[in-house]
């Protein structure tokens, strides 16, 4: 919640630096449209925490296993976007919860629909990117 308002804020504060300096009528600026930031476009500190848990998992540091787990990310984020991403591991990480509690993480269509969708993904970028 606090990256997606901090994300949300920057997002707004970059429009309104970029809105400005183009309707300065002091400056002759060409307006010009920033590349549109890809959805999968995750933080780098969540790309080397993957990295560094799928390595971890997959028998400890290498160039193979941490090529392969940069891979591993990269087709994952080919379909779904980092706030997909982020809510699917969460869910995953609370679903596990006893209760009234975990059943709030369990039980949602969302949650089931971005579960699996992780799941899938993942499936497919383990057989795409590890060699066995």
């Amino acid at each position: 919640m606090k990256k997606t308002l901090k994300t949300l804020f920057l997002t707004a504060s970059l429009s309104l630096i970029i809105t400005g300096c183009a309707n300065n009528p002091e400056k002759e600026v060409e307006a010009t449209v920033a590349p549109t930031v890809l959805a999968n476009d995750y933080p780098t500190r969540d790309r080397v925490e993957f990295v560094l848990n799928c390595v971890a998992q997959h028998g400890g540091l290498s160039y193979i296993n941490q090529y392969a787990c940069g891979c591993k990310l990269d087709k994952i984020a080919e379909k779904l976007s980092f706030n997909d991403f982020e809510a699917a591991k969460t869910f995953s990480y609370l679903k596990s919860m006893a209760g009234d509690n975990g059943g709030m993480a369990r039980d949602p269509k969302q949650s089931k629909d971005l579960r699996k969708q992780l799941k899938e993904a993942e499936e497919s970028a383990e057989k795409s990117c590890f060699v066995k």
